[in-house]
């Protein structure tokens, strides 16, 4: 069946795009999780039209198909747990249209994130969404995902500016919405169905994006804390006086120490928590802004203000947000990496609830992320060879996706369902929203073959 596999699909798209060694299948059975699957072959098609090809072949013969970026996601939603047949968009990486006149891109799914920001600025347009990964995630994973980013408080995540996706749906056919699309569409909103869905209703191929000025001024300051909850309270205060900043990111003390340790930062005091906090906009506004944003991290005891005088520190303020994931693997050899979302009023609440989880379980949390739209990055750091921890991390787990829900909150912020928070989902939609979602799986994918085993549990 293999061999068949293989010959067939080299016959239908060139041999060139067929990767069937299985040192290159070894290349595409893995996220940044830990979670392996061997594919039966890889796909690298350079078109939709390849796409489509494949599609339709996997259609009649009933294989799984599973499209993929470039694999940077923590849930394990571009592994191939049934095996079958990975599509990598890597080589469908486009720049079709920047428009500068009506402020709008056209990519294909492949295109780097960091690629696309820094062209689009060339053209002198912004693109908000930065997630973490913006350097090594595609476009396509991150409309699959619904992408935030550290602009996500005042611009949205990546849904916020989806114009249109073209599409290859189960059967082989392929679709285009919004501005991709000549006819009439107002119809039903297939591309809001598309974001998110992991893959698991179609395989997006291009994509529309809305561009906007690039903001003329910001500001950027770096606030530290001797108490996590007092930084947390600076967050809903932010939001409560009606201040909207660009960038938002809480980092605990322990990641702030790791990070100290990974990076040159001799500006930086060691607290229990940071928060780096960007407005934008209107130089005015930006001024006014930030006026009530070190009030407001003066009154929750703020223990030292960094304020970035040129561009060169503004950059090593933000090189400590960003280094924070990879500085982190300096505690353990492996991390569970979850990202709850709660109402930012509730911050707070959720930043005590893990620093009570944490003690309960005997587990280290370190903790950073979004928190100006309620989003944390909670990492458990654990050894994934020690059986006796691992059913600790689990149980922590299992308490921080209860605490967040009780608080109002959701169990994923931007990485997604996949596998790792398949067996959780029905305790925030219920049996109906579960079964709600498969009838639309089934409605889009009869036979269930885009990306079988996410999303939904199973037994």
């Amino acid at each position: 069946m293999e061999k068949e596999l293989i010959k067939d699909l080299k016959n239908l798209v060139g041999k060139d795009k067929i990767h069937s060694y299985i040192e290159d299948r070894f290349c595409y059975a893995y996220d940044a999780t830990n979670n392996f699957f061997l594919p039966d072959v890889v796909v690298i098609p350079r078109s939709t039209e390849d796409v489509v090809k494949v599609v339709k072949y996997a259609s009649g013969k009933n294989i799984p198909v599973v499209s993929r970026g470039l694999g940077s996601g923590y849930t394990g939603g571009s592994v191939p747990i049934k095996g079958g047949i990975v599509i990598s968009l890597e080589q469908m990486n486009r720049i079709v249209e920047i428009n500068q006149q009506k402020k709008y891109a056209v990519v294909e799914s492949g295109v780097v994130a960091s690629d696309f920001a820094e062209e689009v600025k060339a053209h002198g347009l912004f693109y908000p969404p930065d997630p973490t990964s913006l350097e090594y995630s595609t476009l396509g994973g991150n409309v699959a995902e619904c992408a935030g980013g550290l602009r996500g408080r005042k611009y949205g995540t990546t849904k916020d500016y989806v114009l249109g996706l073209e599409f290859v749906t189960a059967e082989g056919n392929v679709i285009r919405t919004g501005i991709l699309s000549s006819e009439d569409d107002d119809l039903y909103d297939l591309e809001s169905m598309l974001i998110a869905s992991e893959g698991t209703l179609g395989v997006i191929t291009r994509i529309a994006f809305r561009l906007t000025p690039i903001p003329p001024y910001s500001e950027t300051v770096l606030a530290g804390f001797e108490k996590m909850e007092d930084a947390a309270q600076v967050v809903s205060d932010i939001t409560a006086a009606g201040v909207v900043p660009s960038a938002l990111e809480f980092i605990d003390g322990d990641t702030l120490e790791c990070v100290m340790g990974y990076i040159t930062v001799d500006f930086i005091q060691k607290s229990e928590a940071v928060l780096l906090i960007e407005p934008e906009g209107e130089k005015e506004e930006v001024q006014s802004d930030m006026k009530k944003i070190l009030e407001i991290c003066e009154k929750n005891n703020a223990t030292s203000i960094k304020s970035a005088e040129t561009k060169d520190e503004k950059e090593k303020l933000w090189q400590v947000r960003r280094s924070s994931s990879a500085a982190l693997l300096r505690l353990a050899p492996t991390k569970v990496n979850e990202d709850v979302c709660v109402p930012p009023s509730q911050l707070p609440n959720l930043v005590k609830g893990l620093k009570e989880i944490g003690q309960k379980y005997n587990v280290t949390i370190n903790t950073f992320g979004h928190a100006g739209d309620g989003n944390l990055h909670v990492n458990i750091m654990c050894d994934r060879n020690n059986p006796e921890e691992m059913e600790r991390v689990e149980k922590a787990v299992e308490k921080i996706f209860e605490v967040t829900l009780k608080l109002g909150g959701t169990l994923s912020g931007e990485h997604g369902i996949g596998i790792t928070k398949s067996k959780f989902l029905k305790d925030e939609v219920g049996e109906t929203g579960i079964q709600i979602m498969k009838k639309i799986k089934s409605a889009f994918d009869p036979q269930g073959i885009f990306n079988p085993g996410k999303i939904f549990p199973e037994n």
